[in-house]
């Protein structure tokens, strides 16, 4: 019985997009795991969920240690890795992405004080490469939790949907997506009564989203996402169902778990009678290190308090702080319509903006809201410079690179500081997501572009600063955006009050209220529409009149925020001086070859002589990139004398090299390509007239010569004069005396 292997599948239904079935398998394979699942996506993409636990619990932890990772098998596409060493190194972008798609949802999924470790590891083990495998992740990893007999309030569904050509298509292939004006992951679980509770969302608008508006379709506003969501509910409920019948067949009974909960009830009750007026009085100081340092002072009176009757109880006190903290915080927002920092509930702090915040940088801007502080910095580069990605997926360049930082003393603290963590991987992916729709595209700027944020100060939402500041940089960079994009943070506060479940969003949220809130939600777009977004939630659903209310609201703030950036700048700038500059030439592709020459001899005589630096695409098209544009221009004359050659003329005079030397003469290069025959004859007329017994006693190999086309015959040969100071009165002169 124990080698049974179990199968359940979800079958979604694309109407004129067709279907696609996801079926789940256990038994077969991990079975030393506590919970193991094979999620397949139509018998072509496999993934290998494996779920374990910890024997005993660590209940030093004040938090839940759950670790998600992603193994991407380069076999699953059939490639030997890159690298060096041939094997698997570091989680690529895409998988350490996925690690944060599974993780947002699954977590607040657990029984809470749940303290024992829980790894779950996913291997990508086959992979068609129109598939994209994050979705099949997140259901994969759902499910082999369900069957570990764990306290796992699961299962999870989670499915990508995408707007393409009015309909949302769940699990979009790649090629699909490239018609999309919108694509969300959005995941969720079954209610009781049903419904879906959508749990996590992120999303992002496309390369093409604005061309394709232009064309016709409808923009991914805020009621078009609402709308999104809502259409992705049937799709979590079949996967929610398949995993179920799964687990009906062949989840272990749920196991003994100790829980360590935050506190104990006396304690709580205890600690509200000492300190509650004093912290709810220090909750109303507007400022945050005023305010966190009159927060530590009641602690410590707390502490002198209670530390007494709760000897040896010091973490619950602490829980119980924390708790008492969230709940007056909440009250005061639900109740008086008044923040932390004093503000109302549609408040955003004060904003400042400024650009060439830092010198010599071919961008740069500076973003204040409140204490958050980004500076956003832009460096412009050749199109050899772009990303070269060695992953599963089919992109195998990125020309945009957005990296974000997020250094300890932001926030006042001292920390580690070197490679990123997965939450600044993260947050520059999602500032990076929202600005692509807006670029302009690799034929209009031929310019890899590296865009970095600088997270100086932090309270609440760096990442949406972020995407401020880069705008901004970008435009100071001279970089021809199609709109700009401000972001905003919203929170969510529900509370039930006379049976009736009443809810707040809130504008603009600092960082306590990002955690003492029921969903925070990061809104990015342009005035028409959005170009990303991100949602995470602690409720078991949202009414969708409530998340409509609360986009329309991130929309009125995001309309702020751009008229404050838009004073700063609000079109491109001239590029910096510091910049290299980039010119664009078309070739027929069967010139390619004379343009590189034997072994790249022509294209790096080129480059030394100008000190351009050079890029040749496959359809023709070239890159030519130098410090000073009089470079770029005087490679770009030489690649047109090879590849686009105006025929010359005689009379025509030129500045040329010669190239070899015979015993009847020099060959003249006039340009790449073009030589002609200085003959020995006329090679007297530089040696003062006298007779020439060896050519290489008046001229060498590298020398430039001053030459006039004399003569072409028929078969295009050249014959040429040199061109000596004095000479055209001399030639005259005689001319009479005939």
């Amino acid at each position: 019985m124990e080698n049974e292997t179990h199968y359940a599948e979800a079958v979604i239904d694309n109407g004129t997009f067709g279907t696609r079935t996801i079926r789940f398998e256990t038994g077969r394979l991990a079975k030393q795991a506590a919970g193991s699942a094979v999620a397949y996506l139509d018998d072509d993409t496999m993934v290998l969920s494996a779920t374990t636990a910890s024997k005993r619990p660590k209940d030093n932890l004040d938090f839940f240690p759950l670790t998600v990772d992603v193994e991407e098998r380069q076999y699953a596409a059939g490639k030997i890795p890159g690298s060096f060493f041939r094997r698997e190194g570091r989680p690529s972008e895409d998988a350490i992405l996925t690690c944060r798609l599974i993780d947002r949802p699954l977590r607040p999924s657990f029984k809470k004080g749940l303290r024992n470790e829980i790894q779950i590891v996913e291997t990508i083990m086959a992979l068609n490469p129109d598939h994209l495998y994050d979705v099949v992740a997140i259901n994969a990893a759902s499910c082999s939790t369900q069957l570990a007999g764990l306290p796992f309030s699961g299962p999870i569904g989670g499915t990508r949907v995408a707007l393409i050509k009015g309909q949302w298509v769940a699990f979009p292939t790649h090629t699909e997506l490239e018609d999309a004006v919108f694509d969300m992951v959005v995941a969720g679980r079954v209610l009781e009564d049903g419904d879906v509770a959508i749990m996590m969302v992120e999303a992002e608008a496309t390369e093409k989203t604005i061309q394709l508006v232009k064309d016709g379709a409808e923009a991914p506003t805020e009621e078009v996402v609402a709308a999104g969501l809502e259409a992705a509910k049937p799709f979590i409920k079949a996967l929610c169902k398949a995993q179920s019948d799964l687990a009906a067949k062949a989840a272990k009974p749920t196991g003994e778990f100790p829980v360590f909960l935050d506190y104990e009830d006396d304690v709580l009750e205890a600690l509200t009678a000492a300190v509650k007026t004093e912290l709810a009085q220090a909750l109303t100081i507007a400022g945050k290190q005023e305010r966190e340092a009159e927060l530590d002072r009641v602690k410590e009176i707390a502490g002198e308090k209670l530390l007494p009757q709760f000897e040896g109880r010091e973490k619950e006190i602490s829980g119980a702080y924390r708790a008492l903290t969230k709940k007056l915080v909440r009250e005061r927002i639900i109740k008086d319509k008044v923040r932390i920092d004093g503000r109302g509930i549609t408040d955003i702090r004060t904003l400042a903006a400024e650009v060439e915040a830092i010198p010599r940088v071919h961008g740069s801007a500076l973003f204040e809201r409140g204490e958050t502080q980004i500076l956003g910095v832009t460096t412009l580069n050749m199109l050899r410079m772009e990303q070269q990605l060695d992953t599963l997926s089919p992109v195998t360049r990125k020309r945009y690179m957005h990296n974000y930082n997020f250094p300890p003393y932001s926030v006042g603290e001292t920390g580690r500081v070197g490679s990123p963590k997965r939450r600044e991987i993260g947050h520059g992916a999602l500032a990076e997501r929202a600005i692509v729709p807006v670029l302009p595209s690799r034929e209009d700027f031929p310019y890899a572009i590296r865009q970095v944020s600088e997270a100086l100060g932090s309270n609440g939402s760096t990442s949406m600063g972020s995407v401020c500041a880069s705008t901004m940089s970008l435009l100071n960079a001279g970089v021809p955006l199609k709109a700009a994009v401000a972001g905003i943070a919203m929170g969510l506060i529900s509370e039930e009050i006379d049976g009736q479940t009443h809810y707040v969003a809130l504008t603009d949220i600092l960082g306590a209220e990002d955690a003492f809130g029921d969903m925070d939600f990061k809104v990015a777009g342009t005035k028409q529409f959005v170009t990303a977004l991100q949602l995470d939630t602690k409720l078991d659903g949202i009414p969708a009149s409530v998340l409509a209310a609360a986009l329309k609201q991130a929309r009125d703030a995001r309309l702020h925020i751009l008229d404050v950036m838009n004073e700063a700048i609000d079109v491109p700038d001239e590029m910096s001086p510091n910049a290299p500059r980039i010119i664009t030439v078309k070739i027929p592709v069967d010139k390619i070859g004379e343009v590189i020459g034997p072994k790249g001899k022509m294209i790096n005589q080129i480059q030394e002589d100008t000190g351009a630096d050079i890029t040749i695409e496959d359809d023709g098209t070239i890159y030519i990139g130098a410090a000073q544009g009089s470079q770029a221009e005087a490679a770009r004359a030489t690649i047109n004398g090879i590849a686009n050659p105006t025929m010359p003329e005689v009379g025509e005079r030129y500045l040329g090299t010669v190239v070899k030397t015979t015993t009847f003469g020099a060959f003249v290069s006039l340009m790449p390509g073009k030589d002609g025959l200085l003959h020995i004859s006329q090679i007297r007329k530089l040696a003062g007239g006298k007779r020439v017994e060896n050519v290489e006693d008046v001229v060498g190999v590298g020398q430039k010569v001053q030459v006039e086309i004399a003569e072409i015959d028929s078969r295009g040969k050249l014959s040429l004069i040199p061109v000596v100071e004095g000479e055209e009165g001399e030639d005259q002169k005689d001319d009479t005396d005939k």
